[in-house]
């Protein structure tokens, strides 16, 4: 199956999705924004704990849906004496999964920081005991 990653979520997060609820997210790393920008509710991802840099081959993760995505920009202007400010913004992602399955990764395409990362996966046949 090929699909999106996220990359560099939390053991604590993938985790609680295990557990079978639906659960909203909220994502700042760029990489994870750019990847999320193009889907649509429904869509599968793939999501792992390893960093952007690392992912390969036999990594884990799981393959979750896609509820909701909403991606949103926040400005921010912070002011020092009267006479200076400064403005930021900061690009977001929130969405809505749920979990499908557990997964391995056997395939990686990344073009560059820009474009979505994509990995084939295979869904995992058996559980183990945690």
């Amino acid at each position: 199956m090929n699909c999106h990653a996220l990359t560099g979520i939390s053991q604590e997060v993938i985790h609680e999705l295990q557990k079978g609820k639906p659960r909203t997210l909220e994502l700042q790393s760029t990489h994870n924004v750019v990847t999320l920008a193009g889907l649509e509710p429904g869509s599968a991802v793939f999501m792992t704990s390893v960093d952007l840099e690392d992912i390969s081959p036999g990594d884990t993760g799981i393959i979750v849906e896609l509820i909701s995505v909403n991606i949103t920009m926040k400005r921010m202007v912070e002011f020092t004496q009267g006479l200076h400010y400064e403005e930021r913004e900061r690009m977001s992602a929130r969405i809505k999964v749920k979990c499908i399955g557990s997964s391995t990764v056997k395939t990686v395409s990344h073009e560059s920081m820009i474009r979505p990362i994509s990995v084939d996966v295979v869904k995992s046949a058996c559980y183990h005991a945690l």
